[in-house]
């Protein structure tokens, strides 16, 4: 039997095409995914480890819950300096530094551009930076920066380089350019050396350090030091050694790939459970094509195991070449994704492709077991082919009551499911999208169960239609997709799944993304909208530029703050009184805004009702600062999603601020006449032309709060991009084996009339056909999905209303027909070319 097996793979090797392409890409897609984050994770574990190689403690300090500065004085390192086995001990300050590229515009990302102080050994080097040009700095006025930002800022040694911290923009003279492993320029930010003075001033106090490393003296244990340093440091300040430092990296490295890893495989399933249907159809059909020859087998000696086994081994010869093929597929997906993540400017440290055993046996493993699972259905049938059905018709039809059992069992999983959506969107919340997910799940099992069920009727609407435009073509093309319901329902099946997904998704993300555009359109006034690049909050001094500056009508501030009332606590915000009702949709629901001039302060309706509060009611409150007052509410307001529960005069949050420094996250600006390029200009040269302040209109606004949304749908459609492309194979492998199937007829209907124009035709519209019969089926649950996700959603997201996007599923549909054409050129150029009497001859 097995080299029955062997020889039925290679005579049937062009009709198996199809099957190894759909388990090559899914196992190329689980491979290239393992070796990928495989690859990313040594490499960022290797880079980790070695910027602690000469690191034998590291020592960080925190904020404690008085109101001292924390940080390490030189005092402290001197006193480990003069411990037995320390070799060295260098304080470290650090925070934002954004640098200007040539047309003013920040280099980086915000988030990862870093300013540090360079603290030179008594060699003049620090051991973390190799410079390759120039020198670090050594006095106040100067700064190296990075290989990479120095290149895309066009500057050399001795050039003059605005650079912006958190407060004004300040030129400085560049005196070196270095290379370093610091992870966050290799993530596309900057980094900026400051002399230690400077970098102390502009990020904590003078004489203090936020961290520090301890190099050790030759054969010094580490731990060694560790229990001697600990004594000698303040309470706000850890230790560890920097092994233990290291080794906690690498484990956040590991979690943090472990979710990138999850869902790209996640999206590897799907196209594999795609891939099931193409790989069981191919089975089926063969078997059916072979049934005399399985019938002869019997006949001779075969008994039902050996039968049953033949097919399955045929199975396995097809996925351990897909795997193959697939595995070596997947090695050139993680190389390119690597490559694509250094196009996109994030750096990926230097280091060799990571093929772990894992992922060898986990593609082999997946290739094999699913082909082989979606042949096993195919394969008992076939064993229970008896020896007289050699001298039956090839196409055996399913018995009434395999059908009954078959459609009864999907009725009720489909049922089921559907309970559990609805369920799940009518409860909301985490359960509610848990139990949406687990319907879902049922839901789709339940209607693929019962696509051969639902076939006829759909297909029957547009028979007519397809009669009236095509005449016979049509005619024969919508006979031929309902001819074997199984069939047709196993090749739209693949295509309903993607569409599931992908329709749902679109139904979320639109009718979120309106959401979200509503709500930032229903809520402000303002023209314009200045955040720091690195979420870090303004400085005062834009504040008090902006009120001077040209076209301002109004600006206030949105400054952290808080407050606890009954021990409880409440998150406010400082804004400017008199020009907040100008910058915010505000609408009073009792009271007056213009309290907020005499020092009261606004509720929102919401958080008052709830706590029984009314305007003109005295709160006992503790402010930031731990002290204790009261404060009178002057007016209520419908919540707004831009502003805390509680509203505060700024002068008021100043007075009681935890920090010398307030925490002004956003300013907002109404400017006279709208936003225009001048009153844009004007802004930007009262901040100082600063590349770490950005100016947002209302429109950038829009765009940064859904922003998002679009870019996460882009993403799932590129990941289940695999998966419709697996569908696609279906589609053409059902064709091209219906049309070897139906050779005898195909050649009587030439002979009868029918030319080869309308043979094409024909086939194109069946494929047409059973294209879109999936994509309605996909489409319509996809919907069904999307609206009961979002109703568990609702209660989270203000303004929210189902959106449709007609646009996009007719697009969707539209797609799935022109699938259906390309699906069917080469079946069609086939059964087009095929000699008529050779073809009526064939049995």
């Amino acid at each position: 039997m097995f080299r029955t097996a062997l020889r039925n793979v290679l005579a049937h090797k062009a009709r198996l095409l199809m099957t190894v392409l759909a388990v090559m890409l899914g196992v190329a897609f689980v491979s290239g995914t393992l070796v990928f984050t495989d690859t990313l994770g040594n490499a960022f574990r290797n880079q980790s480890a070695k910027s602690y190689d000469n690191v034998a403690v590291s020592i960080e300090t925190y904020a404690g819950d008085d109101e001292k500065t924390p940080g390490i004085d030189d005092a402290t390192l001197e006193k480990i300096r003069g411990l037995d086995g320390v070799a060295s001990a260098t304080g470290r300050v650090d925070g934002f530094a954004g640098v200007a590229d040539p047309d003013g515009k920040l280099i980086g990302n915000g988030w990862s551009n870093t300013g540090a102080n360079f603290a030179p050994g008594k060699d003049g080097k620090d051991a973390q930076y190799t410079f390759v040009e120039g020198s670090g700095p050594a006095k106040n006025g100067s700064v190296a920066l990075d290989k990479d930002t120095a290149s895309k800022g066009k500057y050399k040694v001795g050039d003059p380089v605005r650079v912006a911290t958190n407060g004004p923009v300040k030129e400085y003279t560049l005196s070196g350019i270095f290379t370093t492993e610091d992870g966050a320029v290799n993530a596309g930010g900057s980094l900026v050396l400051f002399d230690t003075p400077t970098a102390q001033k502009l990020y904590l106090k003078p004489g203090l350090f936020q961290n520090a490393t301890v190099s050790a003296a030759g054969g010094v244990s580490d731990q060694k030091l560790l229990d001697e340093i600990e004594p000698l440091l303040p309470e706000d300040a850890t230790a560890q050694t920097g092994k233990a430092l290291a080794d906690q990296q690498a484990k956040d490295i590991e979690s943090g790939l472990t979710s990138l890893n999850t869902m790209l495989l996640a999206f590897a399933g799907i196209a594999l459970f795609v891939g099931i249907f193409l790989i069981a159809n191919t089975f089926t059909m063969l078997i059916a094509q072979r049934t005399r020859e399985l019938a002869l087998m019997r006949a001779i000696g075969a008994t039902r195991r050996q039968v049953k086994r033949s097919v399955l081994l045929e199975a396995a010869f097809v996925g351990v070449l897909a795997s193959v093929i697939g595995f070596l597929l997947g090695l050139g997906l993680a190389t390119g994704l690597r490559s694509a993540m250094g196009v996109m400017g994030g750096k990926i440290p230097a280091g060799p492709l990571v093929v772990s055993p894992t992922a060898v046996i986990s593609a082999f493993a997946v290739g094999v077991l699913i082909t082989v699972l979606a042949a096993w259905l195919p394969a008992r049938r076939a064993s229970k082919i008896a020896p007289v059905a050699a001298m039956s018709s090839v196409h055996a039809t399913a018995s009434v009551k395999s059908l009954v059992v078959r459609n009864s069992i999907g009725g009720v999983i489909t049922l089921l499911g559907s309970a559990g959506i609805v369920g799940g969107a009518a409860t909301g919340g985490t359960g509610g999208r848990q139990l949406v997910a687990a319907g879902a799940f049922f839901a789709l099992i339940g209607v693929i169960i019962l696509i051969p069920l639902l076939s006829r009727p759909v297909i029957a609407l547009v028979r007519p239609l397809l009669k009236k435009l095509f005449g016979v073509s049509g005619k024969l093309a919508s006979q031929n997709a309902v001819r074997n319901p199984r069939r047709t329902g196993a090749t739209a099946s693949a295509l309903a799944i993607g569409l599931t997904l992908v329709t749902g998704i679109s139904v979320l993300g639109v009718t979120l993304g309106q959401a979200i555009d509503k709500m930032t359109t229903d809520n402000i006034k303002a023209d314009y909208l200045i955040s720091m690049a690195s979420g870090d909050s303004l400085d005062e001094s834009a504040l008090t530029a902006l009120s001077k500056a040209d076209g301002v009508a109004a600006l206030s501030p949105q400054q952290a703050s808080s407050l606890q009332v009954d021990g409880k606590y409440h998150s406010a915000s400082g804004v400017t009184p008199g020009d907040v009702e100008k910058v915010f949709a505000l609408t009073t629901e009792s009271g007056s805004l213009a309290s907020l001039k005499d020092g009261q302060v606004a509720v929102g309706s919401k958080t008052a009702k709830s706590n029984g509060w009314k305007t003109g009611d005295t709160l006992p409150v503790t402010f930031e600062d731990e002290k204790k007052g009261e404060v009178t509410i002057g007016a209520t307001y419908k919540q707004n999603e831009f502003l805390s529960p509680f509203v505060l005069p700024k002068e008021l949050a100043d007075r009681h601020s935890a920090s010398t420094r307030p925490e002004i996250r956003e300013i907002w600006i109404k400017a006279d006449g709208g936003a225009s390029k001048a009153n844009e200009q004007s802004i930007v040269d009262a901040l100082g032309d600063n590349p770490a302040m950005s100016v947002m209109d209302r429109q950038d606004i829009r765009d940064m709060f859904g922003g998002f949304i679009n870019t996460a749908l882009n993403i799932m459609y590129g990941l289940l991009a695999m998966a419709l492309l697996i569908a696609v194979l279906g589609v053409v492998n059902t064709l091209a084996m219906s049309v070897f199937e139906r050779q005898q007829e195909i050649g009587m209907l030439r002979a009868i009339g029918l030319d080869r124009g309308r043979v094409k035709r024909m086939i194109r519209l069946e494929a047409v056909v059973i294209s879109v019969f999936g994509a309605v089926i996909g489409v319509g649950l996809g919907v069904f999905l999307g609206w009961a996700i979002g109703r568990t959603l609702s209660s989270d997201i203000p303004g929210y209303a189902l959106v449709i996007p007609w646009d996009r599923l007719g697009v969707f549909l539209l797609l799935a027909g022109l699938v259906g054409v390309l699906a069917s050129l080469w079946p069609a150029r086939s059964a087009a070319k095929l000699n008529m009497l050779t073809a009526i001859k064939t049995e």
